[in-house]
């Protein structure tokens, strides 16, 4: 009976002791950052077999941030040549010089026209004769058969090659013109090309991220078979899923921020190395290009999907297979 009545005043005496929120606020991020400084020191035990696996997820992320810099600087020298430089439109013959001169005019107030630039047919025919080398052929012409041609330059919010189309089109539609040329069937293949480049690394880098999240999950999945009979002596003392799955998961977040660290080292001594050759290449077409790297937004975008990988590999091991493990 007496140890009856002392249990029953022990359990009376726990529930009236009473944790506020604020104190069990910062408990459990007192306890969280215990437990994220033993994952560490955890990693700092078994220095090699961790410095492998964060090195394979770095060196597995500086592909797909070198394939990004890649198809960055191209879309840099796309959009840069992805304009439409002008449009020539090939005037009546039967045409009187009042007539063309409001043409011009009406053509240049135009709000899509950035500036005109008339060339008639006499000059046409000289720079034709200069530059072809038939001229003997071409003093033997009874007439020029050549039309006066206005070259329009679009302006610059135009220059994109559905705007100037639509140009075109509009400028196709004035009685002054017999017909328009338009080059956009080079821009449209680079702009396939660009499209075909980033779809392609865009597979290849989502491959790798899956890659790096398998093998952080199996590396996890190691450590917690590892350490199988201390998981079953927590659970045995009452330790909770959560509370015995958050070291692994700060396992998996401290591979993320080292690999990281080592994906932004990789990816610029890549960049570095493949510069001078793209250098060499830009002064070939006399170009000043420069391969442009990682700047700063670019280089956290890599440090939050290197940890968001580390964190998901580890969360599914964890999920899988502390839950699986129970004291019999």
């Amino acid at each position: 009976m007496g140890f009856l009545k002392r249990s029953q005043d022990t359990r009376q005496g726990a529930r009236s002791v009473q944790i506020s929120r604020w104190r069990r606020f910062v408990m459990f991020w007192a306890n969280n950052a215990q437990q994220a400084i033993g994952s560490l020191g955890e990693l700092a035990r078994t220095p090699w077999a961790s410095l492998m696996t964060i090195a394979v997820l770095g060196l597995s992320l500086t592909l797909p941030s070198t394939l990004y810099v890649v198809v960055k600087n191209s879309q840099t020298v796309s959009a840069e040549w992805d304009t439409a430089a002008e449009i020539s439109l090939f005037l009546r013959k039967d045409l009187q010089t009042q007539e063309l001169q409001g043409f011009r005019e009406r053509v240049r107030l135009l709000e899509q026209v950035e500036s005109i630039t008339f060339v008639d047919r006499d000059s046409a025919l000289r720079e034709f004769r200069e530059s072809s080398g038939f001229g003997s052929a071409i003093d033997y012409l009874q007439t020029n058969p050549l039309p006066d041609v206005l070259i329009v330059v679009p302006a610059l919010e135009y220059r994109s090659a559905d705007r100037a189309r639509q140009l075109l089109e509009q400028l196709e539609q004035e009685r002054e013109v017999t017909s328009a040329t338009l080059d956009l069937q080079w821009l449209e293949r680079l702009q396939a090309l660009v499209r075909v480049v980033e779809n392609s690394f865009a597979g290849l880098g989502l491959l790798l991220c899956i890659a790096v999240v398998l093998i952080v999950g199996n590396t996890i999945r190691l450590a917690i078979l590892n350490r199988r009979d201390e998981i079953m002596i927590m659970k045995l003392v009452g330790a909770t899923d959560g509370y015995i799955q958050r070291p692994f998961l700060y396992t998996g977040f401290w591979y993320g921020v080292i690999g990281g660290v080592i994906a932004w080292i990789a990816t610029s001594l890549l960049i570095w190395w493949i510069s001078a050759s793209v250098v060499r290449l830009s002064a070939l077409y006399d170009s000043k290009f420069r391969l442009q790297g990682l700047d700063f937004n670019d280089m956290m975008v890599v440090w939050a999907i290197a940890i968001g990988l580390g964190l998901l590999g580890s969360w599914i091991a964890v999920r899988r297979h502390v839950a699986a493990i129970e004291p019999r």
